[in-house]
């Protein structure tokens, strides 16, 4: 991997193929490796860029502790004027859908198209807000292995925590990798993130992909589909026999879903 400094801060990222450039941003509590699938078919036909966020992976938190949610998405745009690149797809899963979408509220002219997986842009609820901070405090408290141990049951489908070890076990290597202070940077930040059903859904009028996992318990197909109807130009994909992360549950199909939308995007 590469790195950039940003601010005071050191942001890690991979830059796989050439074409036109699709960005992917990767979920809570993971890295950029959660894309791996979606590297290998695409790099074929675009230039992918997959970025640790701040405090995750091999990327670093800022010196201070007032990181905003609205910072993980500056982040990402400033390593792509590093990179120079102005025009853009945009992907993310769960916590990174949430992001792209702040990305959008800060540069929407350089954004080609929007790819939300697994993700929902209404605010919590005052119970799952307060279990954002209760959660971090504990990560901090305790550390990654307990919390990653329980949360695999969630991030793919139960039967999949045995029927697909190699998924099951990458799952857990990035959740168990995770720095908890960055964990719980992250928790806090996400807690106190705006509405994006109500102040940025209604501005995107770019080319739309909702993917979700039918069996996903975070983000339930509900959710996917309250995002389709709050966007102009959407397309809705639900992934069979998958939860949280139907990437890496059953990366062929996804890959498809979205190569196909990619594809009708003209230039």
């Amino acid at each position: 991997m590469d790195t950039v400094k940003i601010n005071d801060l050191e942001i890690a990222y991979k830059v796989t193929g050439s074409g036109e450039p699709v960005v992917l941003v990767h979920g809570h509590p993971f890295d950029y490796s959660m894309w791996n699938p979606q590297v290998e078919a695409l790099a074929g036909l675009y230039n992918v860029i997959t970025p640790d966020l701040r405090g995750y992976g091999q990327s670093t938190l800022p010196g201070h502790s007032n990181t905003k949610f609205e910072d993980y998405a500056t982040d990402i745009l400033q390593l792509l004027n590093s990179l120079k690149i102005d025009n853009f797809h945009l992907g993310g899963l769960s916590m990174g859908g949430q992001i792209i979408m702040e990305m959008f509220r800060q540069a929407p002219q350089r954004i080609r198209s929007l790819i939300f997986a697994d993700t929902f842009a209404g605010l919590d609820t005052p119970e799952i807000k307060q279990g954002r901070y209760d959660t971090a405090n504990r990560l901090e408290k305790e550390g990654m292995e307990a919390y990653a141990d329980e949360v695999i049951y969630k991030m793919i489908t139960p039967a999949h925590v045995s029927s697909m070890p190699q998924v099951s076990g990458h799952v857990l290597k990035m959740m168990k990798g995770t720095p908890p202070s960055g964990a719980a940077t992250a928790l806090r930040a996400r807690a106190e993130r705006i509405d994006y059903l109500k102040e940025v859904l209604p501005a995107i009028n770019v080319p739309t992909l909702v993917i979700v996992g039918r069996d996903d318990e975070y983000t339930p197909v509900a959710k996917a589909e309250e995002l389709k109807e709050n966007l102009k130009n959407c397309k809705l994909a639900i992934i069979e026999d998958a939860g949280h992360m139907p990437n890496l549950e059953h990366p062929d199909e996804f890959n498809k879903v979205v190569i196909d939308f990619l594809g009708g995007i003209k230039s």
